[in-house]
């Protein structure tokens, strides 16, 4: 498989969290709205697609090779005898996790995965343009959504995607799987998507309260979690709010602003 350079841009672009909103906005004021979450998918993604990656980069074979080594990784056997017998995973998993995979928590992980899912990409496109739906990807999440139409035929669309799913090498898990329509809440990588893209109430409510709580006792005493740098990680937090409604956003800043770090 070969990648174009714009396809590599355009891809590399969606692992940016940025991204987010303007992918969930494309499921705002549908009929129905499908998420289906792709199982592992680190150690499902197939290290000769992170190979292929390389090599349309202009890399030579034997680069390449030595590349998605860099990137890749096994756990040893015995990372997995120092567990107590009573957590130690079974014979599948660290066979799994003993093979060389994309490691998550890796920097490089989630943009080389996203790019090896490119052709999985283009084929649920064209299913859900046949289907008259929308399709998006956010890493492993999957979200689709469409009319009554795309809603009435929705047991033999995920059949389809499921088929799909498995024969570039991924499994969907089943767990996550959710079907929303229009009389409930309708969600998209965890951002509300109904009436217009919006935060849930109840997040944007509890760091509403950790923030109005860090004012008032201190961030030392807020960070029960022990977080190397809790500052970072609340400027995230409302970061993401902001992009997804500047209104709310705005307040949570000022809040923010008003610690004594």
């Amino acid at each position: 498989m070969t990648y174009s350079t714009a396809s590599l841009r355009t891809i590399a672009r969606m692992v940016s969290w940025r991204a987010v909103p303007a992918s969930a906005q494309q499921h705002a004021e549908e009929h129905i709205v499908v998420t289906v979450d792709l199982k592992d998918f680190f150690l499902n993604t197939r290290l000769s697609r992170v190979h292929a990656i390389f090599r349309s980069l202009g890399y030579p074979w034997a680069v390449s090779r030595a590349f998605t080594g860099l990137c890749s990784a096994a756990v040893p056997q015995s990372v997995f005898m120092r567990l107590p017998a009573s957590r130690r995973h079974d014979w599948l998993t660290r066979k799994i996790y003993q093979s060389p995979h994309l490691p998550q928590g890796a920097p490089t992980s989630p943009a080389l995965a996203n790019l090896a899912t490119w052709h999985l990409d283009v084929r649920l496109t064209a299913l859900a343009k046949s289907f008259g739906a929308r399709y998006t990807r956010y890493a492993d999440d999957l979200a689709f959504s469409g009319d009554q139409g795309f809603s009435a035929r929705i047991v033999a669309f995920l059949a389809a995607v499921r088929s799909i799913a498995n024969d570039e090498g991924f499994a969907l898990n089943s767990r996550k799987s959710r079907i929303m329509r229009r009389g409930g809440r309708q969600r998209v990588t965890g951002i509300v998507v109904n009436d217009h893209v919006n935060v849930s109430r109840t997040a944007y409510d509890e760091l509403k309260a950790i923030l109005f709580n860090c004012r008032k006792n201190g961030p030392d005493a807020e960070n029960r979690a022990g977080l190397r740098d809790f500052r970072t990680h609340l400027d995230g937090r409302v970061t993401w709010v902001e992009h997804v409604n500047a209104a709310r956003g705005q307040r949570l800043r000022r809040m923010f602003n008003a610690i004594r770090w």
